[in-house]
């Protein structure tokens, strides 16, 4: 079930899927700062509700799983319903099996799950989506797609093989969308490695503290969103460092 604080026109609408945690709600909390309304999901409701407890009458959170097709559609609407949609954010991701399994005994199951929801649920959302996402705006501003990446992508690391790969269609998935829809920014972003629960299943027992917090990476991306760069595949790394900013643990 949507829940929303209140009616609001806000200047701009955002679509951050997996808001609850991590990279999402940082995302989340940033784009709200510079006046965005954002519609968020997560599939812990409870959890949901509180992060982003505080944020007001500026945040629609729309507690399901990406990878179902009437919460997908729930989310549009939502989105629809708070004034449009500039910015869809593809977050919300499944890493896989933890401890990270080698490709030859990767549970293909499981491989399944991470397909759905890091490759195969992306593509549905940006479709049932695209329509909102390329409705004239007023003031002529281009919609903007984020697909969050990792190294993993174009890296090849013992025991990421799944979760890599799926990024790595995910980069893809964002290239051809930029060929065939001319009228949107397409941006695939490998955001580093983070201290996020995710980051923390991948090394089970390890110490991570002494990764960034997603909270030192959000203004870069939401930089990028508004900088009016082109199509393309960034790490935010390069872009931190083009304009200076500091990305600290």
């Amino acid at each position: 079930m949507t829940e929303k604080t209140a009616n609001t026109s806000p200047s701009r609408v955002a679509l951050v899927t997996g808001g609850s945690q991590g990279l999402g709600l940082a995302l989340t909390r940033e784009l709200v700062s510079r006046g965005w309304h954002v519609v968020t999901d997560a599939r812990n409701g409870e959890r949901l509700r509180a992060a982003v407890t505080g944020l007001g009458d500026a945040v629609t959170a729309v507690p399901g799983d990406v990878t179902d097709a009437a919460h997908r559609a729930e989310l549009v609407a939502a989105a629809a319903g708070a004034g449009g949609l500039d910015l869809l954010v593809h977050n919300a991701s499944a890493l896989g099996a933890s401890p990270l399994p080698t490709l030859t005994v990767y549970p293909a199951d499981t491989l399944h799950e991470v397909f759905a929801t890091n490759v195969v649920a992306p593509v549905a959302l940006t479709a049932q989506a695209i329509r909102l996402l390329t409705a004239a705006s007023p003031d002529g501003r281009r919609p903007v797609v984020l697909a969050i990446s990792s190294d993993a992508a174009v890296e090849a690391y013992e025991g990421w093989g799944g979760y890599g790969a799926s990024k790595a269609a995910l980069d893809h998935v964002a290239q051809v969308l930029a060929v065939e829809h001319p009228d949107l920014t397409v941006y695939a972003v490998d955001p580093g490695d983070l201290r996020t629960q995710m980051h923390q299943d991948a090394f089970p027992g390890q110490d991570i503290s002494d990764r960034p917090l997603p909270s030192t990476v959000a203004p870069t991306l939401v930089d990028l969103v508004t900088s009016g760069r082109p199509s393309g595949r960034y790490r935010a790394a390069d872009l931190a460092l083009e304009t200076g900013r500091q990305v600290s643990a």
